[in-house]
């Protein structure tokens, strides 16, 4: 079937979001290479975060003799990619709910593709060497009021039925690896990894195949679906057979597509203390680096790092527009600020250095719009708020879709339900920001 031709105009980009310390933590990157002129390739991805680095990488592996273009508004690594938490996590970990696994058919394919994604990683990451502070030693996860207990025994029960290995902590064991009497009980799950996000993905852009040109500072300002598609930039055209959209939230607004009205970008927001002092840490007490999900999915995250920073997140907004404005940056360092306070007390005089907003991409029912939507079109968007692990695997996979190599993986990928319909507006954007306050709400200490 031959592609119908269409305009895709690009209306809301990366902004800059707050100040990530993950990003600017790093040295200066290169010097980029922007689009400029009329370019041709065999295929272009659209997006350089995580799937769209998996894809162009997987691209260029099967295919040494075709021209892949990856192209992104920013620098690899300024956004939502390099402004997570730095968990690659191998289990089911659904940000709609608040159960942390379902049923478990499904959970058990879950695992097999996250793990998947991490393997993936895994041989990159050491084959040439990335720098990223990679680290396997699983992801603890505490609970302070009586239903975040619950929350972590009926975890622990899940675990238990899929056959998963964990350890239950109690209050003691919490602040012996912490060095806070904060968490009331606790649980640790070996298999996740955790990683300095943005050096990550900057090393995947700089490691990737000679067929691959990477093209960042470029953002797209109308796709043109047609025969073949072409991508329009301030300075250039840059035209190819097939695209795979790797833009996750971005690609909300693509109503032509089928994807407006059925993923949802929302965001989510980070700080980084400065470092503690020598005499800090010494009063803090506790292990040197670990990391921390909250029993409660809308409870802080909090991850301490070898350099001496506590990184701190929490807070989701629905921002239709994609971008985090500067009351929300200022309302959600506050709630940072607040956050930390409560579980360092012993750390009064320690203030957050940066902080930042992220934007990811859910779907009311978990479901993600892989495959083939359009002809020559692919689509590896809605990470469903795991975008180390879902985003890795789906560009990975969505490249060996399109070009018919088959997998266990693949299929368990084509099996996840597609997104489902979401409520037109106002009502859409009531229902939501209504249920995540009632959801902070109930999380209670948790946050």
């Amino acid at each position: 079937m031959e592609a119908i031709k269409m305009q895709l105009p690009c209306n809301f980009l990366p902004q800059e979001d707050g100040r990530c310390g993950w990003y600017e933590m790093l040295p200066e990157p290169p010097v980029a290479t922007p689009l400029r002129g009329e370019v041709k390739a065999d295929w272009v991805v659209l997006g350089a975060g995580f799937a769209g680095l998996a894809a162009a990488r997987r691209l260029g592996e099967l295919q040494p003799e075709k021209k892949i273009a990856l192209i992104d508004a920013r620098r690899v690594g300024f956004g939502a990619a390099g402004r997570n938490s730095g968990f690659m996590i191998d289990l089911p970990h659904d940000l709609s709910s608040h159960s942390y696994t379902g049923a478990q058919d499904s959970d058990l394919r879950q695992i097999r593709l996250n793990r998947g994604a991490i393997d993936y990683m895994r041989d990159i990451v050491k084959r040439y060497a990335i720098e990223c502070d990679w680290q396997e030693r699983g992801k603890f996860h505490g609970a302070v009021e009586p239903h975040g207990i619950r929350a972590l025994e009926a975890f622990a029960k899940g675990l238990s039925q899929l056959g998963e290995p964990y350890e239950e902590l109690d209050a003691h064991a919490m602040k012996r690896i912490t060095g806070t009497d904060f968490y009331r009980a606790g649980l640790h799950a070996p298999g996740a990894v955790q990683v300095q996000p943005a050096a990550l993905v900057r090393g995947l852009g700089a490691t990737l195949p000679s067929n691959v040109t990477l093209y960042e500072d470029s953002p797209v300002r109308n796709i043109i679906i047609g025969n073949p598609h072409t991508l329009v930039t301030d300075l250039g055209h840059l035209q190819a057979p097939k695209i795979v959209l790797a833009n996750n939230a971005y690609a909300a607004q693509f109503s032509q597509l089928g994807l407006k009205g059925r993923i949802l970008p929302m965001y989510t927001y980070g700080s980084l203390t400065r470092p503690l002092t020598a005499s800090e840490q010494q009063t803090l007490g506790g292990e040197e680096s670990w990391g921390l999900l909250p029993a409660d999915p809308m409870g802080s995250t909090v991850r301490r790092l070898a350099n001496g920073r506590i990184c701190i997140r929490n807070s989701f907004t629905y921002n239709p527009n994609v971008r985090a404005s500067a009351q929300q940056l200022k309302l959600v360092l506050a709630a940072h600020q607040r956050s930390f306070n409560k579980r360092f007390p012993m750390l009064p005089k320690v203030a957050m250095e940066y902080t930042w907003g992220g934007a990811l991409c859910v779907s009311r029912n978990g479901g993600a719009p892989f495959g083939e939507i359009n002809p020559g079109v692919f689509s590896a968007v809605c990470q469903n708020g795991l975008g180390l692990t879902r985003g890795t695997i789906s560009g990975k996979l969505i490249a060996e879709y399109a070009l018919g190599i088959k997998s266990d993986l693949l299929d368990y990928a084509l099996l996840q339900p597609k997104p489902t319909a979401n409520p037109p507006e106002p009502l859409l954007s009531i229902g939501v920001r209504s249920t995540l306050a009632w959801k902070e709400w109930q999380a209670g200490i948790e946050l």
